[in-house]
């Protein structure tokens, strides 16, 4: 399969659409990463998603809409669910939430599950797109499965490409980790750390956050145990490199060889986090192994500690 590289303009997203609404897959940017958008209508566009990732089937897809009242076609919305989705949409934040009897998704979107995950991406072009298609998007991260996701298009490419109808091309993604999913199944419950830190969504909510998910039962994506791993295994916490080791830094780290952020900013390093995890992984070569200085564990600094701790993890 050719796989089109679209440009970021009217043409592009008339051909983008096109490939959509044909059950092709288009890799898209949002403010996050670039997802894999296919038709969450489609039994056959949605299982090509699979398929072209190497995803397993239980593990449930986001759905990408473009407004509150096209999510709420959907899913079933709460006066919480209705607060949080005024306060943080468009934005890196997923409710999963009932699904309605009458939401016409395709039961692999959910992976037979009751709910489903929903969001309002911020991403002009991405929000262009869905209008455009005039339907839902199933988007997971547009990388195979397990793998460093990508916040640029050339990461698509090096991926899927050969495997999918086209990536649009956006540029680079500036938030560069994946959207924060709350569970409002009971007591709001962080499900996956992201984009919107922690510390906002109690303040919205006036009450701290349930924490929820299994690896072994995802009930949202991002949830497996072993995922956004590059080849080289991964040491964190490292306060300096051992022998066979490149080195990433956070703040001032004298020696390091890459930086997540020379000033220790986390937005800045959020951004950085899957390039700088490409770079030190072609770094380490097929030997070699990447060790990571402390993050704090706060704010934004849960996602990037989250992400590096999946891609630590023992691989399957």
């Amino acid at each position: 399969m050719h796989t089109e590289h679209l440009s970021p303009d009217a043409n592009g997203l008339d051909r983008a659409a096109a490939i959509l609404s044909a059950g092709g897959l288009v890799a898209f940017p949002t403010e996050t990463v670039y997802g894999l958008g296919g038709d969450a209508r489609s039994d056959h566009a949605v299982a090509r998603i699979f398929d072209a990732k190497g995803r397993p089937r239980f593990n449930p897809l986001i759905v990408h809409v473009p407004d509150i009242a096209s999510a709420s076609r959907y899913a079933t919305f709460d006066a919480t669910a209705r607060l949080l989705a005024a306060t943080f949409w468009p934005g890196p934040l997923t409710l999963v939430l009932p699904l309605r009897d009458d939401a016409g998704l395709s039961p692999l979107v959910t992976a037979g599950l009751s709910t489903v995950a929903i969001r309002v991406p911020a991403h002009p072009l991405a929000r262009a797109l869905l209008t455009a298609f005039g339907g839902p998007l199933a988007a997971p991260s547009a990388n195979p499965s397990g793998k460093v996701s990508p916040t640029r298009a050339e990461h698509v490419a090096a991926g899927l490409a050969g495997r999918i109808e086209a990536i649009l091309d956006g540029g680079p993604c500036a938030v560069g980790v994946e959207s924060t999913i709350l569970g409002l199944q009971g007591a709001p419950a962080l499900l996956r750390p992201g984009g919107i830190a922690s510390e906002a969504l109690e303040a919205a909510l006036g009450q701290p956050l349930a924490t929820g998910g299994d690896s072994a039962k995802p009930s949202a994506p991002g949830q497996l145990a072993s995922h956004y791993a590059p080849e080289a295994p991964i040491r964190l916490n490292a306060t300096a490199a051992s022998a066979g080791e490149t080195w990433v830094g956070f703040g001032p780290c004298a020696g390091a060889a890459l930086t997540l952020s020379p000033s220790g900013d986390l937005i800045e390093a959020a951004a950085n986090l899957f390039e700088t995890l490409r770079r030190a992984d072609t770094l380490a070569g097929p030997n070699g192994k990447i060790a990571f200085a402390p993050v704090p564990d706060i704010g934004l600094g849960r996602a990037i500690n989250d992400r590096l701790t999946r891609a630590a993890a023992p691989r399957p």
